[in-house]
């Protein structure tokens, strides 16, 4: 749902007001949640009515009558499985929340039976040599080696796709001609497809500069080694929602070290942490710009995105992160194309 916004409330609300809010947003639901957007509960029509027919008053708070264990889907299921998720119990709407229980959209039926059409473009960083998978990328790009049926970068795009995206921007360096003669305009995919042709090694966001100067709006970038089922609406969605002139998708990524870690100060020692694990949030390597952002990409030259994060934020302008939950897999080793291999069927069908 497009403004799933409009539909929270906080659980001091008055059962008037909170059916003011499912009147005009038009939904049959209300997303009860507590200052940091964490979801509490669900307000429906349903639940309204059985609270009246129990004596409540409508001015009543919101508290006393939602429901507080509703059914809910986390941000990282692909559609097929929210979609099953609604059949299963008949629902009409599904709240969707990340790791931390914090609402970050609203699903609906009609979410399914027309997917919108989205204005934004995506690029898509393909020129890079894939150095890593040795002999692999011989004679053909990271992008184009087959996962399961299809190369990866044919999945990436079809991600994309069926999340209402239209129009694409494939960068491209090593081995360009395979990608072009794969992808050709976009037409037998359904979508639009350009090309940003590195005449050089230009980094993960020096291909940046070479998009077209009318674009008007926020791009989603990412790689071209990158499986992932992340909701790239939402990010965009939440992106605009905040003002945000850059948004990072972040995720988790724990270290283990292996041996026992000892706390010490001049020779004595406090205590002994065996094989503690350190917890990082690192960059998941999929972006949303807005123009302001890609105005200080400098033309033509080798650029990487975390360079052009650390200008944003010197500039003063909003960086913001989001944060990326579910199956997601960067093909950078041998070990990770077979495993992305082994996963493909389960995961992309």
């Amino acid at each position: 749902m497009k403004n799933w916004q409009n539909t929270l409330i906080a659980p001091s609300l008055s059962l008037r007001e909170a059916l003011q809010t499912i009147n005009d947003v038009g939904c049959q639901m209300a997303l009860v949640v507590d200052g940091e957007r964490r979801l509490l509960g669900t307000l429906s029509d349903g639940d309204a009515r059985r609270a009246l027919l129990r004596g409540v008053t409508l001015d009543t708070p919101v508290s006393e009558a939602m429901h507080v264990t509703p059914t809910v889907v986390r941000n990282h299921e692909d559609r097929e499985t929210r979609l099953g998720l609604m059949k299963l119990h008949g629902f009409h709407q599904l709240p969707i929340v990340d790791s931390d229980g914090h609402i970050v959209g609203l699903e609906t039926v009609d979410d399914y039976l027309n997917v919108p059409t989205r204005e934004e473009s995506v690029v898509i960083m393909a020129g890079g040599l894939g150095s890593r998978l040795k002999e692999l990328t011989r004679e053909t790009p990271k992008p184009m080696l087959n996962v399961g049926s299809r190369p990866i970068l044919e999945t990436i795009v079809r991600s994309f796709s069926e999340q209402g995206f239209r129009r694409f921007y494939l960068a491209v360096n090593y081995k360009a001609e395979q990608i072009e003669a794969h992808f050709g305009d976009g037409s037998r995919f359904g979508i639009e497809v350009h090309y940003l042709r590195e005449q050089q090694r230009m980094g993960t966001a020096g291909a940046l500069s070479l998009l077209p100067a009318e674009i008007d709006h926020p791009i989603v970038v990412t790689n071209a080694d990158l499986l992932t089922k992340a909701n790239y609406a939402a990010m965009i969605e939440d992106h605009l929602a905040t003002r945000a002139d850059a948004t990072m998708g972040v995720r988790k990524y724990e270290m283990q070290v292996p041996f026992g870690v000892v706390q010490e100060k001049e020779g004595r020692i406090s205590s002994v942490i065996e094989k503690p694990v350190h917890q990082f949030m690192v960059s998941a390597g999929m972006y949303v710009l807005s123009p302001s952002a890609l105005k200080l990409v400098p033309r033509d030259q080798f650029f990487d995105m975390p360079t052009l994060f650390d200008a944003i934020t010197e500039k003063g302008l909003y960086a913001r992160s989001h944060h990326v939950d579910g199956y997601w897999l960067d093909i950078g080793q041998p070990s990770d194309f077979e495993r992305a291999n082994h996963d493909f069927h389960e995961v992309f069908r």
